[in-house]
């Protein structure tokens, strides 16, 4: 059994490979059990989340014995972690063959987490910015920021990146650390005339209020929400749900878990019909993305199994 660490992933795989590799995924046949969800209640502390997400698949492994492949990853988030120099999300990923049920890899299933979760949000961008997007804006200073940086610039021709974040040191530190030079990356404490100029709009807060407001939304804006993982967090307002033509990881997770997309439904602001697609229909090609230029898009994920086993096994390919 392979123990694949968090340096090693960068190594062998990139978000070009990794892209692909979901738009191949959410066009296949793979098994995506309801993932398990736990509220960890902790006295005199915030609660934490476990979740357990499994995925298998009869696809065969490419220059490999397998036929198929099983994988369960485990993920605790921990919200009070960062005042202890601590992720807030951690986890482990462990692959299975489909063929015997053997273990064949061991994964660190945060740096596995932040690389799906990223390339999610950029295949979704494939279909859903504008072609010509070149300003983005990164709403969050968190783990996830420099991999979304990275995700949306590999399918778009990004060359301003601005960082906003609710500390403005953390919003600097980031954009200093980040080493790209086709990329001018900054931070900024202005908000609202960050989202009104840039094209494309990435979240990755735990914001239990909206932050990004609809009537700052510029004509041909495609906002981006990672974030919210749970009905109470939001990181929109009702606004920019009603201007954009919505869209989803998956359905069954963001109509149940995705505050963005729950509390709209809730208040009558929109409906579940509102939500136009997901990523298996828009990889598949059921459902258009982006139908004029000017148009607002907005996709909101909360992670699948799918996109995990999909990284997993590009990753135990390549290694």
């Amino acid at each position: 059994m392979r123990i694949i660490t968090a340096a090693e992933i960068p190594e062998v795989i990139s978000f070009r490979d990794l892209i692909e590799r979901l738009r191949f995924a959410f066009r296949s046949e793979i098994q995506v059990p309801l993932r398990h969800h736990h509220v960890v209640e902790r006295p005199g502390a915030a609660d934490a989340t476990l979740l357990l997400m499994p995925a298998w698949t009869d696809m065969a492994a490419q220059g490999h014995a397998e036929s198929g492949y099983i994988g369960l990853k485990s993920v605790t988030v921990f919200p009070d972690n960062p005042a202890q120099g601590k992720p807030t999300i951690m986890g482990v990923y462990l692959l299975l063959s489909g063929r015997t049920g053997e273990p064949l890899a061991i994964i660190d299933g945060q740096e596995l987490t932040l690389w799906r979760t990223a390339a999610a949000s950029a295949l979704a961008s494939t279909y859903l910015s504008r072609p010509d997007a070149s300003r983005l804006l990164m709403v969050g200073a968190g783990a996830l920021a420099p991999y979304l940086i990275r995700a949306h610039a590999a399918v778009r021709p990004i060359s301003e990146v601005l960082i906003w974040n609710r500390t403005a040191a953390a919003a600097a530190r980031v954009a200093g650390q980040m080493n790209e030079p086709d990329l001018e990356i900054s931070a900024t404490e202005d908000l609202e005339e960050a989202v009104r100029g840039a094209h494309v709009i990435s979240c990755a807060t735990m914001s239990p209020e909206p932050l990004v407001k609809g009537e700052w939304l510029a004509p041909g804006a495609h906002l981006d929400l990672v974030g919210g993982f749970r009905p109470d967090l939001r990181e929109c307002d009702d606004e920019a749900v009603r201007r954009a033509r919505v869209f989803v990881d998956t359905r069954a997770g963001a109509l149940s878990e995705a505050g963005d997309i729950v509390q709209p439904i809730r208040s009558g602001v929109i409906t579940a019909d509102d939500v136009a697609g997901d990523l298996f229909e828009l990889t598949r090609g059921d459902k258009a993305g982006r139908r004029y230029y000017d148009q607002i898009t907005l996709f909101k994920s909360v992670g699948t199994a799918l996109e995990d086993l999909a990284a997993a096994t590009l990753l135990f390919e390549r290694t």
